[in-house]
Protein backbone atom coordinates (compact mmCIF):
# COMPACT_ATOMS: atom_id res chain seq x y z
CA UNK A 1 0.00 0.00 0.00
CA UNK A 2 1.31 3.44 -0.87
CA UNK A 3 1.74 6.27 1.59
CA UNK A 4 -1.31 8.51 2.12
CA UNK A 5 -1.49 11.75 0.17
CA UNK A 6 -2.51 14.96 1.93
CA UNK A 7 -0.96 18.17 0.58
CA UNK A 8 -2.40 21.59 1.43
CA UNK A 9 -1.66 24.85 -0.39
CA UNK A 10 -2.91 28.42 -0.03
CA UNK A 11 -2.69 30.32 -3.32
CA UNK A 12 -3.04 34.11 -3.45
CA UNK A 13 -5.09 36.29 -5.78
CA UNK A 14 -2.23 36.50 -8.27
CA UNK A 15 -1.67 32.71 -8.33
CA UNK A 16 1.32 33.00 -6.00
CA UNK A 17 1.79 30.27 -3.37
CA UNK A 18 1.36 31.76 0.10
CA UNK A 19 1.61 28.58 2.17
CA UNK A 20 2.43 24.94 1.38
CA UNK A 21 2.60 21.88 3.60
CA UNK A 22 2.60 18.11 3.15
CA UNK A 23 0.31 16.96 5.95
CA UNK A 24 1.04 13.25 5.48
CA UNK A 25 4.74 13.60 6.24
CA UNK A 26 7.84 14.12 4.12
CA UNK A 27 7.96 12.63 0.63
CA UNK A 28 10.71 12.18 -1.91
CA UNK A 29 11.39 15.29 -3.96
CA UNK A 30 9.93 13.99 -7.22
CA UNK A 31 6.62 13.20 -5.47
CA UNK A 32 6.54 16.67 -3.89
CA UNK A 33 7.02 18.28 -7.31
CA UNK A 34 4.25 16.13 -8.79
CA UNK A 35 1.85 17.15 -6.00
CA UNK A 36 2.70 20.84 -6.48
CA UNK A 37 2.19 20.49 -10.24
CA UNK A 38 -1.21 18.80 -9.82
CA UNK A 39 -2.37 21.43 -7.32
CA UNK A 40 -1.27 24.41 -9.38
CA UNK A 41 -2.61 22.96 -12.63
CA UNK A 42 -6.02 22.63 -10.96
CA UNK A 43 -6.23 26.42 -10.49
CA UNK A 44 -7.93 26.77 -13.89
CA UNK A 45 -10.68 24.37 -12.78
CA UNK A 46 -11.04 26.33 -9.53
CA UNK A 47 -11.34 29.61 -11.45
CA UNK A 48 -14.08 28.12 -13.65
CA UNK A 49 -16.07 26.66 -10.77
CA UNK A 50 -15.81 29.60 -8.38
CA UNK A 51 -17.94 31.74 -10.70
CA UNK A 52 -20.63 29.04 -10.96
CA UNK A 53 -21.00 28.49 -7.21
CA UNK A 54 -22.13 30.76 -4.40
CA UNK A 55 -20.47 28.54 -1.82
CA UNK A 56 -16.83 29.05 -0.81
CA UNK A 57 -16.35 25.26 -0.54
CA UNK A 58 -16.14 23.99 -4.13
CA UNK A 59 -15.70 20.29 -3.28
CA UNK A 60 -13.65 18.20 -5.73
CA UNK A 61 -12.54 20.36 -8.66
CA UNK A 62 -9.97 18.09 -10.32
CA UNK A 63 -8.70 14.50 -10.28
CA UNK A 64 -5.35 12.94 -11.21
CA UNK A 65 -4.28 9.28 -10.91
CA UNK A 66 -6.71 8.47 -8.10
CA UNK A 67 -5.96 11.73 -6.27
CA UNK A 68 -8.55 14.46 -5.79
CA UNK A 69 -8.14 18.22 -5.49
CA UNK A 70 -10.69 19.91 -3.26
CA UNK A 71 -10.92 23.71 -3.18
CA UNK A 72 -12.17 26.54 -1.00
CA UNK A 73 -12.25 30.18 -2.17
CA UNK A 74 -12.25 33.10 0.26
CA UNK A 75 -14.11 36.36 -0.28
CA UNK A 76 -10.80 37.91 -1.38
CA UNK A 77 -10.27 35.18 -4.04
CA UNK A 78 -7.53 33.42 -2.11
CA UNK A 79 -7.72 29.69 -2.90
CA UNK A 80 -7.19 26.84 -0.45
CA UNK A 81 -6.35 23.59 -2.25
CA UNK A 82 -6.12 20.12 -0.72
CA UNK A 83 -4.70 17.18 -2.67
CA UNK A 84 -5.91 13.93 -1.11
CA UNK A 85 -6.58 10.30 -1.83
CA UNK A 86 -10.27 10.29 -0.95
CA UNK A 87 -11.29 11.94 2.30
CA UNK A 88 -14.75 12.72 3.64
CA UNK A 89 -16.23 15.91 2.22
CA UNK A 90 -17.57 16.90 5.64
CA UNK A 91 -14.16 16.60 7.29
CA UNK A 92 -12.52 18.58 4.46
CA UNK A 93 -15.17 21.31 4.78
CA UNK A 94 -14.52 21.52 8.55
CA UNK A 95 -10.76 21.64 7.93
CA UNK A 96 -11.11 24.47 5.38
CA UNK A 97 -13.38 26.48 7.71
CA UNK A 98 -10.95 26.15 10.63
CA UNK A 99 -7.94 27.05 8.46
CA UNK A 100 -9.89 30.03 7.09
CA UNK A 101 -10.26 31.35 10.64
CA UNK A 102 -6.50 30.95 11.18
CA UNK A 103 -5.83 32.66 7.85
CA UNK A 104 -8.02 35.63 8.82
CA UNK A 105 -6.03 36.02 12.03
CA UNK A 106 -2.85 36.17 9.97
CA UNK A 107 -4.38 38.84 7.72
CA UNK A 108 -5.25 40.94 10.77
CA UNK A 109 -1.53 41.33 11.47
CA UNK A 110 -0.62 44.84 10.23
CA UNK A 111 2.84 43.63 9.16
CA UNK A 112 1.46 40.93 6.86
CA UNK A 113 0.31 41.67 3.31
CA UNK A 114 -2.14 39.38 1.47
CA UNK A 115 0.50 38.48 -1.13
CA UNK A 116 3.34 37.62 1.25
CA UNK A 117 4.15 34.04 2.27
CA UNK A 118 2.93 32.78 5.63
CA UNK A 119 6.05 31.75 7.52
CA UNK A 120 4.63 31.65 11.04
CA UNK A 121 5.60 28.50 12.92
CA UNK A 122 2.47 28.85 15.04
CA UNK A 123 0.24 28.92 11.91
CA UNK A 124 2.05 25.86 10.57
CA UNK A 125 1.67 24.01 13.88
CA UNK A 126 -2.05 24.78 14.11
CA UNK A 127 -2.72 23.71 10.49
CA UNK A 128 -0.97 20.39 11.16
CA UNK A 129 -2.97 19.87 14.35
CA UNK A 130 -6.22 20.63 12.53
CA UNK A 131 -5.33 18.16 9.79
CA UNK A 132 -4.52 15.47 12.31
CA UNK A 133 -7.76 16.07 14.22
CA UNK A 134 -10.14 16.52 11.27
CA UNK A 135 -8.58 14.59 8.40
CA UNK A 136 -7.00 11.75 10.33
Amino acid sequence: MSAPTLTFVIVGQEDNPIYEVDLAGPKEQQTQYLHQFVLHSSLDAVDEQMWMSKEPHLKVVDRFNGLSVTAFVTAGNTRFLLLHDGRSDDSIRAFFNEVYELYLRVLLNPFHTPTSRISSREFDRKVKLLAKRLLG
